[in-house]
């Protein structure tokens, strides 16, 4: 662009300074409220009407919206081959998601069927495939082998006095805990979705879900290696299992040349089992595992759901996706299902084999259900190795997130320290209280930053009215007049980090400094005086000296070469940008009300700018308006500041930044 063509862009504005109380009465602000009472809101809400609920209904089964819209013509073969594909991929993953779970097999299959129905009825999301899921299994796995231990189902051999594990009393119980777990997770994310809670995933940030993902992978990893190697190793759980888990392996390494029977599936029972009411009794030793699972496969589904709804251009609903995801785990947990979540590699085979609905869904499920009733047996005979192999190349897309850490070493380093923070706690102290402890952490991080934030000096922009960061940029100025951008909110976390006393301190000592200084030079014109009465010698106008009057006037000018210096020693005027802050709290309004007093001690006025409608709200509630702190203190833009403080403190025009200001609306 050339010059004749920026110099088109320009734009020329007369207008008075604006405070805020000018601005209210140029603007004609409300005196009240356009926004309904909370009683007229509750009344709408409750208020029913036929297109009311038509859309409550289609928004909480989404299936009636979108299936009668469905064109078999654009979307049925894409859906077929899709369909078919995830299906396959469904048969392999829910036998060895299972072992994940440790549960049999078969309820694998079953947590490929059922839940995968109920989200074709009420998600939103037209591209995840939801059903067994690595993370979600383990974290089942770790409930189930906590509460039912091998140790509590041994039983003595009457024959030779051995103990023998009762592997059927073991499993049955097994499969009560998952589907106990996963009928309470799905009554958590249901209600939560309910009240529109879907927004608690915002806590859990891309940095700690991808951390942690990576973390339970691992463990996901070790839990496979007996399988691979045809060992019995027992599950520890708590803090350092892992460690104990690696370390029975190291001792069995050694005698692996005495193990040679393959471990395989076992029996797969044909058909579908009846629903079960879920024990309730466990609940109480469950309720934490089955929050946190809940929440983890949530998130998972979510985050899957709206990096496809942006590729294909749709909207996730994630309050509704909630609802979807609680209700699959409620119907899965009378059918002894466990918790599902979406997996990344299924979603990725659906969306490049062309599925474009949740038609996909219902197909696989279909395949998946011809497998439990009649082609079952076919897979008896697998050795578990091999789902253990299947585990773990699965497993590849949450390994290459290890590539997350030179990325963010470049571009965040307070994430990466949240990512690598979760990958350790997830493998150190496993899964649930690693969970807690990275959430912990994360929050600590957003508390330190916010107590912590970022102050910017203001300079001048000659020749305009900008004002930019005198750090980033070299042609901004600043002189008498400071003016400071705040980065983020104001609460009682944050610090001016502006020390009041020692600044009252330096003042004093430069008013004592001055005035010693003053009656120097008083004596020393006082003695050249005499001294040139004495010698009837006077140098004339031309000298500069006329006496104690004059030379008190150059002692008070002679600082004038110290204007404009960055010191809060030459400031008269300190100028706060707040246009980026959305809120202030009690403890801030006090903060403010000192920093205006104390300031004022030491000759300096402050001034407000850019305070959003909330702001003044909130600080007008608080009384923090008075006739020592008029509202006239707060301005629309920095420069209103700067022309306000430029017009009180000098001549009604000021050449102060190099060209002439014109001070309009004050009397």
């Amino acid at each position: 662009m050339g010059v004749e063509e920026q110099r088109a862009g320009e734009f020329y504005v007369e207008r008075d300074v604006m405070n805020e109380l000018c601005l209210d009465k140029l603007a004609r602000r409300r005196t009240h409220s356009t926004r309904p009472l909370l009683k007229e809101r509750v009344k709408d809400s409750l208020r029913c009407s036929v297109p009311k609920l038509k859309r409550s209904v289609l928004s909480f089964i989404p299936i009636l919206s979108w299936l009668p819209r469905y064109s078999v013509r654009q979307d049925a073969l894409g859906d077929l081959i899709s369909g078919i594909s995830v299906g396959v991929m469904h048969l392999p993953m829910g036998l060895a998601y299972a072992l994940l779970a440790s549960v049999p097999p078969v309820f694998g299959l079953y947590t490929s069927f059922y839940p995968v129905l109920m989200y074709c009825i009420f998600g939103t999301s037209r591209h995840i495939s939801i059903g067994t899921f690595a993370v979600t299994s383990i974290m089942i796995g770790t409930t189930t082998e906590r509460l039912a231990p091998n140790s509590n189902f041994m039983t003595l051999n009457g024959t030779n006095g051995t103990h023998v594990l009762d592997v059927v009393a073991r499993d049955a119980i097994r499969v009560q805990i998952a589907a106990s777990t996963t009928f309470l997770s799905g009554i958590f994310l249901f209600l939560l979705g309910m009240i529109r809670f879907g927004f608690v995933v915002t806590f859990l940030s891309d940095p700690l879900v991808r951390g942690y993902m990576t973390g339970a992978g691992i463990q996901v990893v070790l839990s496979q290696f007996p399988s691979l190697f045809g060992i019995s190793v027992g599950r520890f759980s708590g803090p350092l299992s892992q460690v104990y888990v690696i370390a029975t392996l190291i001792s069995y390494y050694c005698n692996l040349h005495s193990l040679y029977k393959v471990a395989v599936i076992g029996q797969i029972p044909k058909g579908l089992k009846p629903p079960r009411s879920p024990d309730v009794s466990l609940w109480g030793s469950i309720v934490g595992d089955a929050f946190a699972v809940g929440i983890v496969g949530y998130a998972v589904n979510i985050s899957l759901g709206k990096i496809f709804g942006q590729k294909h251009g749709y909207n996730v609903d994630s309050n509704q996706e909630m609802v979807a995801v609680g209700l699959c785990n409620i119907v899965g947990g009378f059918f002894q299902c466990h918790v599902v979540a979406a997996s990344p590699p299924r979603t990725l085979l659906q969306d490049s084999t062309g599925g474009k609905t949740q038609v996909v869904g219902m197909i696989s499920s279909v395949l998946v259900l011809i497998f439990i009733l009649q082609l079952g047996s076919l897979f008896e005979e697998l050795p578990k190795a091999v789902l253990a192999c299947i585990v773990l190349v699965n497993l590849r897309g949450l390994f290459m997130q290890f590539k997350d850490i030179p990325e963010l070493w470049k571009s965040n380093k307070f994430d990466l320290l949240v990512w690598l923070v979760t990958l350790v706690c997830t493998i150190l102290l496993n899964l649930d209280i690693g969970l807690g402890a990275s959430i912990g952490f994360s929050m600590l991080t957003v508390i330190f930053r916010t107590q912590l934030p970022r102050y910017s000096i203001l300079g001048h922009v000659p020749g305009t009215e900008l004002y930019l960061d005198t750090d980033t940029y070299e042609e901004p100025s600043f002189s008498e007049l400071l003016s400071l951008s705040l980065s983020q909110a104001l609460h009682f976390l944050t610090q001016s980090g502006i020390d009041i006393g020692m600044l009252l301190m330096k003042k004093k000592k430069r008013d004592t400094e001055e005035k010693r200084k003053d009656k120097k030079e008083k004596n020393k014109a006082k003695k050249e005086a005499k001294k040139q009465q004495g010698t009837g010698f006077d140098r004339g106008p031309e000298t500069g000296i006329h006496g104690d009057d004059h030379m008190t006037q150059m002692s008070s000018t002679g600082r004038e070469g110290e204007v404009g210096r960055s010191s809060f020693n030459d400031t008269h005027t300190i100028i706060l940008d707040l246009s980026t802050t959305n809120f202030a709290d009690t403890a801030t309004v006090k903060t403010l009300k000192n920093i205006f007093l104390n300031y004022r001690k030491i000759d300096i006025d402050i001034y407000l700018t850019g305070c959003q409608v909330c702001v003044v709200e909130q600080l007008s509630s608080a009384d923090f308006f008075s006739e020592s702190i008029p509202k006239s203190c707060l301005f629309s833009t920095i420069h209103d500041a700067v022309l306000h403080s430029l017009r009180l403190s000098i001549s009604c025009t000021s050449q102060t930044f190099g060209y002439t200001y014109s001070f309009k609306g004050f009397s």
